[in-house]
């Protein structure tokens, strides 16, 4: 008995269950066009021989793998590794394989695009927080599989992100009904092409400027080399050396902004008393150190993410023109608070 159990084959659970082959496999593929009654039926098949769906067998059936990639720019950043933290288990609930594509330096970065190493190994591609050029989505396009962006706006195909621009005008405008008239932006400086929010965020900051009747100073606009070495500590250098220094400064991620915190109390500079700091994320350890922050749902956004990808995959209708937008939060703690009596 023990023998022939272990022998089954999808064509007996849809035998015994009384269904056929294909809706056996969505069923164990825990899609959601299969009824109730009629996934109780096939589940309680499956049990009674002891069968479990292999992805190869499954994929004969239906053409797919049961398996969605993901390319991101590193699994290091708390954001990114908390976008898959949500990710993974909205897939195992699915059903669904997770296969993870981490392109981290120009190299790594050019050998995925000429190998393209997802082809046929997954249903669709999540593409997440990375900047493509118009070759490199032209490449994507030769996948051949739905292509789902995350934490970035994609005309015309389904994304999920949060408003950038929106968030950095807000949190600009925190800082200027603080009081604040003098506030630096500081970005990362990036040559390799994996930097994706800066260009949005730094127009909400400057448009909210703008809003104020305050002009440009592009000295107050910094790009960061090294920031993780030694880089910040000379732009803090640069900024607080200015004739008319900032009061403020708004960092365009949280890392970034603690390493700017460092800095700033190596260089013996009091936060808030003489310059206000603020970041954007809402990193887990943005409350410990009370960085006052943009607030985005990492976590969420890799939830959401899944279930748009479901959508996609099962080609639901208007799938693959949906975009959703999460919301951000302005979280004020003690990192900011009005400039000091001489500042202006």
């Amino acid at each position: 008995m023990s023998s022939a159990r272990s022998e089954a084959t999808m064509a007996d659970v849809a035998h015994r269950a009384g269904v056929s082959v294909s809706t056996v496999s969505r069923t164990l593929r825990g899609l959601s066009t299969v009824s109730d009654t009629t996934r109780a039926r096939v589940e309680a098949a499956a049990r009674e021989l002891s069968f479990a769906i292999t992805r190869s067998a499954s994929s004969l059936v239906t053409g797919r793998t049961g398996r969605v990639a993901v390319l991101m720019p590193n699994l290091a950043s708390w954001f990114l590794s908390s976008a898959l933290s949500g990710m993974a288990p909205a897939l195992r609930e699915a059903g669904l394989d997770l296969l993870v594509y981490s392109v981290t330096d120009v190299q790594e970065r050019a050998d995925f695009f000429d190998r393209l190493p997802a082809r046929r190994n997954a249903d669709a591609l999540l593409v997440v927080s990375f900047a493509l050029t118009p070759a490199e989505r032209a490449r994507l396009d030769d996948l051949g599989m739905p292509l789902i962006f995350v934490s970035q706006h994609a005309p015309g195909r389904p994304s999920v992100y949060v408003d950038d621009e929106d968030a950095a005008l807000r949190g600009t405008r925190h800082l200027l009904n603080l009081g604040h008239r003098r506030i630096a932006f500081l970005q990362t400086f990036d040559e390799t092409g994996f930097a994706w929010s800066s260009k949005n965020r730094l127009a909400g900051h400057l448009r909210a400027l703008d809003d104020a009747g305050l002009e440009h100073d592009p000295s107050l606009v910094m790009s960061v080399p090294d920031w993780k070495g030694g880089g910040m500590a000379t732009a803090v250098g640069r900024l607080m050396s200015l004739q008319d220094p900032p009061t403020a400064l708004f960092a365009e991620t949280d890392d970034f902004a603690f390493r700017l915190l460092a800095a700033l109390r190596a260089a013996n500079v009091s936060v808030p008393g003489q310059v206000s700091v603020m970041g954007f994320d809402d990193h887990v350890m943005a409350e410990v150190l009370g960085l006052t922050t943009l607030a985005q749902p990492a976590v969420e956004l890799g939830r959401t993410a899944v279930r748009l990808t479901r959508s996609v995959i099962e080609n639901a209708e208007g799938a693959q023109e949906r975009h959703i937008v999460l919301p951000t939060e302005l979280v004020p703690r003690g990192s900011t608070g009005p400039p000091p009596a001489t500042g202006r």
